[in-house]
């Protein structure tokens, strides 16, 4: 693969870390996409699965959808960690290190505050606070758009630039780190099979406020 095109996949594989799994759960899941019976679906696996000992779960999953679905929280949050601790030693969280790449992407104009928390990967985060961390910090700052003074518009800063210059060759090889057991092939597929995931669960997933936009 081309360097061009190296980086164009990790900005791909960047926007969904917080969701890659290993390559056992794709398997699992795979069986919960092709299945079209409503039903629970029983597994038919002979031994206990790997997240099963790690959560030292005695008894058998109820069916193979709940064990698809335990894997990939498990697994999500394992990845979480990793990545958070890559950026913690700089003094910030995953979810204000995602931030500042949002504001920096949004170039000299600035991004408004609601616009960063649509963007989100966590979407639950509480964005004003998080951003008045960053502001504190000098790696943010936020003035009163023209002509609407309602709204707040966000913009990087000099150290703000410098920090994330820092982390991102950091970030990104832990991106690699990821999903080093999966091939090209199968990273392409698990995308996929996430996107499915994601689709089918956006609407009950989505956050309260946005449910609430539409009742």
């Amino acid at each position: 693969m081309s360097r061009g095109g190296s980086q164009q996949w990790k900005a791909r594989l960047d926007m969904r870390r917080l969701i890659v799994i290993i390559a056992s759960v794709v398997r699992a899941i795979e069986t919960l996409i092709r299945s079209t019976v409503a039903s629970p679906r029983q597994s038919s696996r002979s031994r206990s699965s790997a997240v099963q000992s790690e959560i030292r779960q005695t008894k058998p999953f109820r069916s193979t959808a709940q064990e698809a679905t335990i894997a990939l929280l498990r697994t999500a949050s394992i990845v979480n960690r990793a990545l958070a601790r890559v950026v913690e030693p700089y003094g910030l969280s995953l979810a204000q290190y995602n931030a500042l790449r949002i504001i920096r992407g949004a170039g000299s104009g600035g991004i408004p505050t609601l616009s960063i928390r649509e963007r989100m990967i966590e979407e639950g985060t509480t964005i004003t606070r998080l951003l008045d961390k960053l502001e504190e910090a000098g790696l943010i700052q936020r003035e009163r758009s023209v002509p609407d003074r309602r709204q707040v518009l966000c913009g990087v800063t000099d150290a703000g630039r410098k920090l994330l210059d820092t982390l991102d060759p950091l970030v990104n090889a832990a991106d690699e780190e990821a999903v080093a057991s999966l091939s090209q092939s199968e990273l392409e597929r698990f995308i996929d099979l996430l996107d499915a995931v994601r689709q089918t669960n956006a609407k009950r997933g989505a956050p309260r406020n946005a449910a609430l936009a539409r009742t």
